[in-house]
């Protein structure tokens, strides 16, 4: 290797310059390959020229071979080396676009060298001092800019564009090794943002522990499902707790529920990871059915059932729920999802969110308050475990982050075992056994209700549940449809898609991969999102199934995007499912301890959905205007609908009287099952919310900046970067059955 010629010339590129401005002079003059026979390129042929010019080159010293840390990448003819991988992660380098062929420097391609004068929205940079001739040093930033489809520079706060050039051909690094004047210079050739560290790329974003395609090991496979899976235990297993009550179910039914949506979450991630979008999303229970549930629960013609009351509202939910499912699909597989990505934008998104955690602020604190010094403790510890000791990191895990709310739940469960046993709640000639409607003693009819919510052992779940059951179709009976409760579960299904597709779908892959999803990767994972509503539905869970909006929050703790660590936690989900206890001792949790951990879950929801608001412009009156009204009204409109009850002030607990107007609302027609939609769709926040922020958005004035708009993948950047291919694309043999406009492209 003419190790040499080559240190003069850089030398000479360095100072040509006076204090090496201009980095393109850096380089030497590279000749381009022409192999010596007409057939396929020799890699040996290829390593003689990269040596001889300089591609591959440790200047420190050595001669000889390439380095260990390079591996030769068959399907370019050239070497790639650890430097892109560093390069990427810390943004430390300054990159040089180079012709393999020509031997040319090539365009710039929407990466920029300038000197460092401060950073700009949207971008990542990076700072390294170069080293000239007299040993100083000045500071050079590396700015990449998103380019949109038409190689327009994408400002917006996405991040992301539809870039026209996904590959970044070469990249050479440069680094001083602790003052010995030596230099490395390293070419790199891979898509861009495409990791080296794991054979065949598997697509370790920055700054993730392990990557969408990364195969840790069985047993770290095994821990980071779990961890995920138990980081949204709040969503998971609570939504039971306070459903199952309000249908009049026993603490039986509340472990079966339990179960049911353990084994309906489990089996619908599995599908999701492998036939969806294929993100590393946890498919489950979502708080978006939780409000019409409870509006269905609480119409009149429900409350007043006396026999049976559980298993017949079930069967009215899973009826509507299978009808809602159904039009979702639909929605997905027709591509109409694609059309309506066009208009669904951040300033719709964000209230839409926010407005399904606030619809249930009737419901939290006054639940949670009737056993304050049960509740309160776990909500301050819940908050300090996730704000105050989210830094403190124990074994190399933020354990406290991670596992805030099952942590403080056991913590404060043991807490109030303590107080049970310690006779807190004992009060003379009063059993908790006894339901309070059978209490004679008007001594203990005052003492009933603290009792139910605040003993430990109030529930009888553990004792009644059986050590295995399997959650079966059917299980509470054939599912009764009427066009009043389909009609709502239809439109809360529309809400649930836009919730998944945009608002926790595009997060989720600006975390995860190099690239956000094609509008048709999402029209699939909306279908099959319809498609596992439809088993919920079938197996009875209450509610139907969507992606959690917590995912995004979860991946960004614990960076963690494997999805088959996904599928090993998904796997124990249905394991699980299948021993009653399991679902006994989720529902023995106090009633106050559910509510008040819901509490810090809904707020959670709050701040997600508003956290999408750093794609548009903030400061724009437009969208505050947009953003602000709609929520105001999301808020207000319910509430003026929910006054028409009378009946229902003195019938129903108070923090259930917002979901009663059903029955009971102002808009009256000649159908009276359409006046039980419309009153029923009108008292939710989220369904206002969305209905004034799609209206107002599309139809005041703005900018792309301005409003944000989402910026999807096309097909074009399927065929350019294989990364996407296998990031979003079907496995195995589904992908060539599969017709590609409809499962990838827009």
């Amino acid at each position: 290797m003419e190790t040499g010629s080559n240190s003069d010339s850089l030398d000479k590129a360095e100072t040509s310059n006076g204090r090496g401005n201009k980095l393109g002079s850096m380089l030497p003059k590279i000749e381009p390959f022409v192999p010596k026979k007409d057939q396929n390129h020799n890699p040996r042929e290829l390593r003689s020229w990269a040596k001889r010019t300089g591609f591959v080159s440790h200047l420190s010293g050595e001669t000889g071979t390439a380095s260990s840390t390079e591996r030769f990448d068959s399907s370019t003819g050239f070497h790639v080396g650890k430097s892109g991988r560093d390069q990427r992660a810390g943004g430390s380098s300054p990159k040089i676009e180079i012709d393999p062929v020509l031997g040319r420097t090539r365009p710039n391609m929407g990466v920029e060298i300038e000197m460092d004068s401060g950073s700009g929205s949207g971008s990542r940079q990076g700072r390294k001092t170069v080293a000239d001739g007299n040993g100083l040093g000045e500071k050079v930033e590396e700015r990449k800019v998103g380019l949109n489809g038409n190689g327009v520079e994408n400002g917006n706060g996405n991040g992301k564009g539809n870039g026209v050039a996904s590959v970044t051909p070469l990249v050479v690094e440069e680094k001083d090794e602790e003052g010995k004047g030596g230099r490395d210079v390293e070419i790199g050739m891979y898509p861009e943002g495409e990791e080296q560290g794991h054979e065949g790329g598997n697509g370790h974003h920055p700054g993730l522990k392990v990557g969408l395609r990364d195969n840790p090991g069985l047993g770290a496979l095994i821990y980071y499902g779990l961890q995920h899976f138990l980081s949204l235990a709040g969503s998971l297993i609570f939504i039971p707790s306070v459903m199952v009550p309000a249908m009049g179910g026993t603490d039986k039914d509340t472990a079966s529920v339990i179960s049911t949506m353990l084994l309906v979450s489990g089996i619908s991630t599995i599908l999701h990871s492998y036939f969806g979008t294929r993100l590393p999303l946890v498919q489950g229970s979502s708080f978006i059915y939780l409000a019409p549930a409870l509006v269905i629960i609480n119409a009149r013609d429900y409350r007043n059932l006396t026999e049976h009351k559980f298993r017949h509202i079930m069967r009215e939910l899973q009826g509507a729920i299978i009808v809602g499912s159904i039009f979702q699909s639909i929605l997905g597989f027709s591509g109409l999802m694609s059309l309506l990505l066009r208009l669904i934008n951040p300033v719709v998104v964000a209230p839409t969110v926010a407005a399904v955690g606030l619809a249930f602020f009737s419901y939290g604190f006054p639940q949670a308050g009737s056993c304050i010094e049960v509740s309160v403790p776990l909500l301050l510890l819940v908050l300090i475990c996730t704000l105050y000791l989210r830094g403190i990191s124990i074994f190399g895990h933020r354990l406290f982050r991670i596992y805030a709310v099952p942590l403080s739940v056991t913590i404060t469960w043991i807490y109030a075992f303590f107080l049970t046993a310690g006779g807190a709640y004992d009060y003379k000639g009063c059993s908790p056994d006894i339901p309070s409607s059978n209490i004679l003693v008007d001594e203990c009819r005052k003492h009933a209700y603290t009792m139910k919510h605040c003993r430990a052992d109030a529930s009888n779940a553990w004792r009644t549940a059986a050590w295995v059951r399997i959650p079966y179709p059917l299980q509470w009976g054939v599912p009764i449809f009427h066009f009043r409760t389909s009609l709502i579960m239809i439109i809360v299904s529309l809400v649930a898609s836009v919730d998944s597709q945009v608002g926790t779908y595009h997060s989720a892959s600006l975390l995860v991969s190099s690239k956000p999803p094609t509008p048709g990767v999402v029209s699939r994972g909306i279908a099959l999102e319809g498609f596992c509503s439809l088993l919920a539905g079938i197996w009875g869970s209450g509610t139907g199934s969507t992606t959690l909006t917590e995912n995004t929050h979860t991946i960004n703790i614990t960076k963690m995007a494997s999805r088959r660590a996904l599928v090993f936690g998904a796997l124990f989900l249905i394991l699980f499912s299948v021993v009653g206890k399991v679902g006994a001792i989720l529902a023995s949790i106090p009633l106050s301890l559910a509510a008040a951990i819901l509490c810090f879950m809904w707020a959670l929801v709050v701040a997600v959905g508003l956290s999408t608001l750093q794609y548009t412009q903030t400061a724009s009156f437009r969208n505050i205007t947009i953003v602000g009204v709609s929520l105001f009204l999301g808020l207000s409109i319910p509430t003026y609908f929910q006054q028409y009850q009378p009946e229902s002030i003195l019938m129903l607990p108070s923090y259930f009287v917002p979901y009663a107007a059903a029955s009971d609302g102002p808009v009256h027609t000649i159908n009276e099952q359409l006046d039980f939609s419309i009153n029923a769709l009108l008292s939710m926040s989220m369904v206002v919310t969305l209905l004034v922020a799609f209206v107002l958005d599309n139809t005041v004035p703005g900018s792309r900046d301005e409003r944000g708009v989402y910026i999807w993948s096309c097909a074009e950047d399927v065929a350019t970067d294989p990364s996407l291919q296998l990031d979003y694309s079907l496995p195995g043999k589904f992908s060539s059955l599969c017709c590609r406009s409809s499962c990838l492209r827009a």
